[in-house]
């Protein structure tokens, strides 16, 4: 992860990872072509409203989202490319998946470290295997090597 000033052009986004036994909690995107990642894997969260910090920001997208009330995120750094910045937290998932409302997306699951450094994620909804957005999981594996206990 690397730290760069933005541009007055960038985008900013704030995104969880959100783990529970080894497995990570993903968005299914939608699959309207005018969306960023159409119709693929995702982390939760996005764009911060002006003057919201990256962290009120993701807990307000995750409460927007799938109704999950975050009360505790560890910050983990920064993603920053000429267009965007993304801010990074981690935090477990502390209920039954079954208990997430889905508002946002077309399909939700924990996804396996296997089905990540593959780069497809099984949905049941859609009936298929659909890739895992290239950043999305470039952020999860560059989380998991960072330290094993995130396995």
């Amino acid at each position: 992860m690397n730290e760069r000033s933005q541009t007055s052009q960038s985008v900013s986004v704030t995104l969880a990872i959100i783990h529970q036994n080894g497995k990570y909690l993903m968005q299914l995107r939608d699959n309207i072509p005018t969306i960023a990642y159409p119709g693929v894997w995702g982390l939760f969260g996005g764009h911060l409203e002006p003057g919201e910090t990256p962290e009120a920001g993701l807990k307000r997208e995750l409460v927007e989202e799938i109704n999950y009330q975050v009360q505790q995120l560890k910050e983990l750094g920064c993603y920053v490319e000429p267009n965007i910045s993304r801010h990074l937290f981690s935090c477990p998932l502390i209920i039954s998946i079954d208990e997430l409302e889905l508002n946002e997306g077309w399909d939700l699951g924990l996804l396996t470290l296997a089905e990540i450094e593959h780069g497809y994620g099984y949905s049941h909804k859609a009936k298929e295997s659909r890739p895992i957005g290239e950043i999305h999981r470039k952020i999860l594996l560059d989380f998991i090597a960072s330290d094993p206990a995130n396995i």
